[in-house]
């Protein structure tokens, strides 16, 4: 019996210990706080306080259950900038956004860029950057490779076909073009809008302009894949094209409500909008924006419904958070979360032919979407 005491007064000891420790760490502090201060103190191991934070913040995100908020690591935060601003140093890729595996798909290649001049194609699987194999190095140290700075070079080995190819590329200052015009049959001017990011508003105006100037009589705006961008960039061309009243409404957190108008001047020209899936934000309301105002007609299949809106604030170590803090609406006052726009004209294309719209691969004569778009929009000239 006196052993039984002796034991169990160790444990009850040990264990007054554990919770006197416990105190001390959850003394004014929060329970993430508490649980780093215990890691830091009692973990066997090594922990690294820069990545567990990371993970703490991402999952804190991902706990609201918005689908439109998101955490930026320290490392990422400058590639959100050089997006927001259209302009970026790099090589002139579009690769897909996986996380492990042996290879980093190549979906889009920039016209003119340095790996479209060095010979990458869409399709291509990045396996090596610099002679360091991808399974090797890890797909996420693989895609710091193929940054750097600019004037500099990289190796980039991609498999094509079953074969491998190891081709040198030159970083340099690239400088998205967010919106190009060209004419079609029919005196119909297509202008593609990449993104509502910086330059948008001023490109896809003067791209208009030079449509008008060559003769056009109608447009087809192509918001496909574009995933929006910044709201006074959209409200200066719907204010281009639309006549006098309110183009759009946001929303705060706080209550506060703010409307952006439109001056008298419009282009009344007959208009459609094509939209898929991959159409967000921005994108979703310039096409409603253009259909209530019965601008336009909407054509292609149906968008993702983004109606939230977020601001980008930065924390202390670099890293960042997109918090979705108010709600948009369309002109007539509708919100498109998780709602989205169903076209007037549905036309649906297979898989096939949508990665081809989105490399740029399929001619305008070829898109069934277009092509559904310059129907209508003959049957409105004639």
């Amino acid at each position: 019996m006196n052993k039984f005491f002796r034991a169990l007064s160790y444990v009850l000891v040990a264990l007054a210990a554990s919770l006197v420790t416990l105190a001390l760490f959850g003394e004014k502090m929060t329970k993430l706080e508490q649980l780093q201060a215990l890691i830091g103190a009692k973990f066997i191991g090594e922990a690294n306080t820069g990545e567990m934070e990371d993970a703490a913040a991402a999952a804190m995100i991902d706990a609201l259950g918005d689908r439109w908020s998101y955490y930026i690591p320290a490392e990422e935060y400058d590639d959100l900038l050089e997006q927001k601003h259209n302009a970026y140093v790099g090589v002139g890729i579009t690769i897909e956004n996986v996380t492990e595996g042996d290879g980093i798909p190549v979906l889009q290649v920039a016209k003119d860029g340095p790996a479209w001049e060095a010979g990458i194609q869409p399709g291509d699987v990045i396996t090596a950057v610099d002679g360091v194999t991808v399974a090797e190095m890890g797909v996420s140290d693989a895609k710091n490779r193929i940054s750097g700075e600019a004037g500099t070079t990289v190796a980039l080995t991609v498999l094509r076909e079953g074969q491998e190819l190891t081709l040198s590329v030159e970083r340099r200052l690239i400088q998205t073009v967010v919106a190009q015009g060209q004419m079609l049959e029919g005196n119909i001017g297509l202008v593609q809008i990449v993104n509502f990011n910086d330059k948008c508003a001023s490109e896809t105006i003067a791209a208009i302009e030079e449509l008008l100037e060559k003769g056009a009589q109608s447009l087809i705006f192509d918001v496909r894949f574009n995933g929006g961008g910044y709201k006074h960039e959209m409200v200066d061309i719907l204010n281009y094209l639309l006549p006098e009243g309110p183009l759009f409404r946001s929303v705060y957190y706080d209550g506060r409500e703010s409307v952006d108008e439109s001056d008298a001047e419009c282009l009344q020209l007959p208009m459609a909008v094509l939209v898929n899936g991959s159409s967000y934000s921005a994108a979703e309301f310039f096409a409603a924006a253009l259909r209530e105002y019965d601008a336009a007609v909407v054509v292609g299949e149906q968008t993702s419904g983004k109606g939230y809106f977020q601001n980008v604030f930065t924390l202390k170590d670099g890293s960042g958070v997109g918090l979705s803090v108010g709600q948009y609406f369309t002109p007539n006052g509708v919100c498109l979360e998780g709602v989205g726009i169903t076209p007037d004209i549905p036309v649906a294309v297979d898989a096939q032919t949508a990665s081809g719209i989105y490399n740029s691969t399929v001619a305008p004569a070829d898109d069934p979407q277009v092509q559904a778009a310059v129907e209508y929009l003959t049957g409105k000239q004639g």
